[in-house]
């Protein structure tokens, strides 16, 4: 009678061993396919577009389908065009600096001092109010602040603290920065507080226990911990800078410049190859800078 029933989990194995079976690569591979036609779609094509597009010739009418490195000369051989890279990167170090700082406190603030996770996440919410509201709104907010007539200028000379309205408020670099970081910084707070969230809390207690100061536990455990997040918020907010022209063109009243501006004025003379070229420039760029941070900083158990 043990010979001819089969048990319950003999039976299924069997099942399995007669039909047709995948092997564990071949799942692999149908499990990432969508995503791939995806990213493949959507990413890889249109960056392959702009890269073909960077070598075509073009004139105030039309591009010519062509193989020239013109585009790439001009682009690498302009001391105007080096200047303007050295302006965005410029405005990218700034604003990951302030970013970083802000972002980080305030974070810390939320994971370390507020104690119940409802408050955390009331005033996480209450962080991310602004972003209710359109980018180009919350920047042309700031004009009335720093304008020749605004707030501060007002309050400044009401105050006697100046005599005559502050000039480089408004319409300066100045202007960019400030307007960059209140754009940004929950970019940078966001993926710090999920990481100082993961800390373990015993850690803190232990170094506190062993003697640390303050300031000793913040440097040598929390810091080291919140890498991670501090990392992937530098990729987020280092990109967007790069690629943000709209705040350069309105902040800056047109006396700055950036290259997402530069690729912007070059499209709106059909310019579209020299634009590519720049493209691609700047993508090389950004790659580079990630792929130093990733060789820094191991984010893989952030993702």
């Amino acid at each position: 009678m043990a010979t001819i029933v089969e048990t319950e989990t003999e039976q299924p194995e069997r099942v399995r061993s007669n039909g047709f079976r995948l092997s564990p690569a071949a799942i692999s591979y149908l499990q990432a396919t969508p995503l791939t036609l995806i990213l493949g779609g959507f990413l890889l094509v249109p960056i392959l577009m702009i890269l073909v597009v960077s070598f075509w010739d073009y004139d105030f009418a039309q591009m010519y389908p062509d193989f020239l490195t013109m585009n790439y000369t001009e682009t690498l051989g302009s001391w105007v065009t080096w200047k303007i890279y050295f302006n965005t990167l410029k405005f990218a170090l700034l604003v990951w600096l302030l970013t970083l700082a802000i972002g980080f406190w305030v974070a810390y603030f939320l994971a370390f001092h507020i104690r119940t996770t409802a408050m955390q996440m009331v005033l996480f919410l209450i962080c991310t109010v602004p972003f209710l509201t359109s980018n180009i709104i919350r920047m042309i907010s700031w004009i009335p602040v720093l304008g020749r007539n605004g707030l501060v200028n007002s309050m400044l000379i009401n105050t006697h603290v100046v005599s005559e309205p502050v000039e480089w408020l408004l319409y300066s670099d100045f202007a960019v920065v400030l307007a960059m970081v209140h754009l940004y910084t929950l970019f940078m707070v966001t993926p710090i507080f999920n990481t100082l969230m993961r800390i373990d809390k015993s850690l803190v207690e232990a170094a506190r226990d062993a003697g640390a100061s303050s300031w000793q536990t913040l440097t040598n455990v929390i810091i080291p911990l919140a890498k991670p997040g501090m990392a992937i918020g530098t990729i987020f907010v280092v990109t967007l800078v790069m690629a943000d022209f709209s705040t350069v063109q309105v902040m800056s009243g047109g006396q700055s410049a950036s290259v997402a501006l530069m690729m912007k004025n070059q499209m709106s003379l059909l310019q579209y190859p020299a634009a590519a070229a720049n493209a691609m420039v700047l993508l090389v760029l950004v790659l580079l800078m990630v792929a130093g941070i990733l060789r820094i900083v191991d984010i893989r158990k952030e993702l």
